[in-house]
């Protein structure tokens, strides 16, 4: 399926806490990952992003693919995978 830049499930229940993850796609949402390259506070206000830009930039020229959810984080934080 090929390797997924997506979000892993931290934290306790009824407060999560997300780490920005670089997985292969078929192992589990919390499962082995390659590289964590960020992470994703929900419960903040306002909400807390920390990204490894370079590291994101790296995974996406070896052709991993941003989850949805990650995908508006990066266009969030002003991220663009065009820029080179």
């Amino acid at each position: 399926m090929g390797v997924r830049i997506r979000l892993a499930r931290h934290g306790t229940k009824k407060k999560p806490f997300y780490r920005i993850v670089v997985a292969d796609g078929e192992s589990p949402r919390d499962g082995k990952f390659l590289e964590k390259v960020g992470t994703y506070d929900p419960l903040v206000d306002p909400v807390k992003v920390s990204l490894n830009s370079d590291r994101i930039k790296y995974w996406i020229e070896k052709g991993a693919i941003p989850s949805d959810t990650v995908k508006s984080l990066l266009k969030r934080e002003g991220f663009s995978a065009n820029n080179n």
